[in-house]
């Protein structure tokens, strides 16, 4: 009998332990590390090797898996990460056309995702999906005053004919007829394309002051050579996805002049000290040269790094209404992030809103120049 009460007793023990023990906070990643965007998942995969181990006192699991850029395998990486693995958390994708149905199984796992692209989602869709992203409209906002000051009057556009090259083209839209500033010639091409030569005839054609080139990573360059090649000569502008050195490495000399827009992590050094993102951007700056050498830095895996920013400040409160594995947890976790005032990151300031979870303020962009091989502040 002694010895029945002691086995009861150490059950009883072991029972509490186990109840209140927590286990790994798991986050499954989905980036393109092959395919056309691989030039942007393979520096975000980069970014994560610089989180430490564990937030606020518990281990971090993170299960990367390669999308291809495909966004079919994005939605079975998705379901493996919900169904599997019970992630707590879905980071991914980079490639804004995986990232979109990536929010979609979020939404029905009731799981966070946080969007590592600009995804457009319709109103009221987005309820567990925040932006790490900025936005075409705040990015759009740097870039319409630039064109401001530079007299540009007429443009043109040559961008991707999916999510992200026509999110450019909506929010962008009204800004330039704001500032008076027209639209006279449109054109597309697939991420995949190898040429667009004739694109770039229609674009030559209309000759206008500026030609805003929509693309990503090294592929943003393959439209401004083909402008170069028929002999275009006004200014060329390209979005935060071309902020990388692969611009500059495929277009050469091509490219020199080329205006920029871009969040702050990769000019780290001459933002102002009144900047908030200022010592957030250094240490990225710092940690991301010092992995994979000097000037490495870009926007991806700042992005990735950003992510963790932002675990750090909302895991504390939601372990205190769940444990991880449970849908308390992610939640809480949905909660902490959309109740988070103004946290300086290292591309920016997010300030997530119930009715907003692009997070981004106005004032974020900043606007660079290609000049010698390397970026200049505007």
């Amino acid at each position: 009998m002694k010895t029945m009460k002691i086995q009861l007793l150490c059950a009883a023990i072991l029972a509490t332990l186990v109840g209140t023990a927590r286990a790994d906070i798991t986050i499954g990643v989905s980036l393109p590390l092959t395919g056309p965007a691989s030039g942007l998942g393979i520096p975000a995969k980069n970014g994560l090797t610089l989180w430490p181990a564990t937030v606020a006192g518990e281990k971090i699991n993170l299960i990367v898996l390669d999308d291809a850029t495909d966004p079919t395998l994005g939605v079975k990486n998705a379901r493996r990460f919900v169904t599997e693995d019970k992630a707590d958390l879905i980071l991914g994708s980079i490639a804004t056309p995986v990232a979109i149905p990536i929010a979609e199984v979020a939404a029905e796992a009731q799981t966070v995702q946080l969007a590592l692209s600009p995804i457009p989602l319709p109103a009221g869709k987005d309820h567990w999906s925040f932006r790490l992203a900025h936005s075409a409209g705040v990015m759009g906002q740097a870039m319409v005053e630039h064109m401001k000051k530079q007299g540009v009057k007429t443009i043109g556009f040559i961008g991707y004919n999916d999510a992200y090259g026509e999110s450019w083209l909506r929010d962008i839209t009204p800004l330039l007829d704001a500032a008076g500033i027209k639209m006279v010639a449109t054109e597309r091409f697939a991420r995949s394309d190898t040429g667009v030569t004739a694109q770039a005839l229609k674009l030559t054609a209309a000759n206008p002051d500026a030609i805003l080139v929509v693309a990503s990573g090294s592929g943003a360059a393959m439209p401004q050579l083909a402008l170069a090649e028929r002999g275009y000569k006004g200014k060329i502008y390209q979005t935060h996805a071309a902020a990388t050195k692969d611009l500059m490495r495929i277009g050469g000399k091509t490219v020199e002049g080329t205006f920029v827009s871009a969040g702050p992590a990769i000019v780290a050094e001459a933002l102002p000290d009144s900047n908030p993102s200022k010592k957030q951007a250094m240490t990225y700056a710092a940690a991301y040269d010092k992995a994979f050498g000097p000037g490495s830095r870009n926007q991806f895996g700042a992005h990735s790094f950003d992510a963790y920013l932002l675990l750090e400040a909302a895991v504390p409160g939601a372990l205190k209404k769940g444990k991880p594995g449970t849908p308390a947890f992610r939640a809480a976790l949905r909660d902490e992030l959309e109740s988070l005032a103004r946290l300086p990151v290292s591309q920016g300031v997010l300030d997530y809103k119930p009715n907003d979870h692009w997070g981004f303020t106005p004032d974020t962009g900043v606007m660079l120049k290609v000049v010698n091989g390397d970026w200049k502040v505007e």
